[in-house]
């Protein structure tokens, strides 16, 4: 093998371990990065799962996202609209799994919509109004962290939404995404459930870890107080708001990579995609001048080298 083979396998190898090692930063929040939050993973919470190892985790998840790169390209050809909407309590995993279905895709067409709370002049418009301009068009995929089913929960159990105003969203929402259906867009729903125990675990290792304390909020935290009223509202959702044309599917979440395997697997269930002929890609030759001289930046432009 010549010098310039073994040059290039080299980089080819050096590269593939720069990718495995953004892969495995990803996964490092789920890591227990302190005595404290090793004590609080008591091994009692979590005796009734047998962790996957990560090697099984990570060829999974590698063969499921080709997958997803394939049904997106299939999206972008035929001009399809996905919508999909993750709901769950407080830490039931909605944001992470969001991230491994994005983190190959095309971001100009494949969108993540975390609306902030509403503002004084969104509080006067027809609810579902500020949604709309997110909705998919033809070769999007847009992925809702949280939704309009933020009335069915935390409005309705913090007290932000009037009795009469839950009602009225009940009666609504049905015929909205019945609505959504017969537009073209096709919309999945995922409820991503964990148990009490597995909310306490997670949010005991948010506030004892200093990179995840900004994910709890003051509502958070009284999403604990109020647990079975959350309960309660999201068994309301289940019966009012799973219709044929848009049924709930619920993901078990107390285990995250088993999770986020499930629901890929089942995400790609319900685009019927096929494989799409890509144009062959070559590179062409860069155009060389012999009279051009790149000229020397002063250092100061340069962002100085530190690592």
């Amino acid at each position: 093998m010549s010098d310039d083979r073994f040059e290039a396998r080299d980089w080819l190898e050096a590269e593939l371990m720069d990718e495995l090692d953004e892969d495995y930063e990803l996964e490092l929040e789920d890591a227990e990065l302190s005595l404290k939050i090793r004590e609080i993973y008591d091994a009692r919470l979590r005796q009734k799962i047998d962790p996957m190892p990560r090697r099984e985790y990570f060829t999974n998840l590698l063969r499921l996202q080709a997958e997803l790169i394939k049904m997106h390209h299939w999206v972008e050809q035929t001009g399809a609209k996905v919508l999909v909407i993750f709901e769950g309590r407080d830490s039931a995993g909605k944001g992470g799994a969001i991230k491994r279905i994005t983190q190959r895709l095309n971001p100009r067409s494949c969108r993540v919509v975390a609306l902030p709370k509403p503002s004084e002049r969104e509080m006067s418009q027809w609810y579902f109004q500020r949604f709309v301009p997110h909705l998919p068009a033809g070769g999007e995929i847009v992925l809702f962290d949280r939704s309009w089913y933020n009335r069915s929960g935390v409005e309705r159990v913090m007290g932000f939404a009037s009795d009469r105003q839950v009602e009225e969203f009940f009666r609504d929402v049905p015929e909205f995404e019945r609505m959504l259906v017969r537009s073209g867009i096709t919309l999945i729903k995922y409820w991503l459930s964990i148990t009490d125990d597995e909310q306490q675990l997670r949010f005991l290792m948010r506030i004892h870890d200093p990179m995840k304390q900004w994910k709890l909020s003051p509502m958070d935290l009284q999403s604990r107080v109020r647990w079975e009223r959350y309960t309660k509202a999201k068994e309301d959702m289940f019966d009012r708001t799973s219709i044929p044309e848009a049924p709930w599917h619920i993901v078990e979440g107390n285990d995250k990579k088993r999770a986020r395997l499930n629901l890929i697997d089942h995400f790609l269930k319900q685009i019927p995609y096929k494989d799409v002929p890509n144009e062959e890609i070559t590179l062409p030759d860069r155009e060389f001048n012999p009279e051009y001289d790149r000229q020397t930046l002063p250092d100061e432009l340069y962002v100085p080298s530190i690592y």
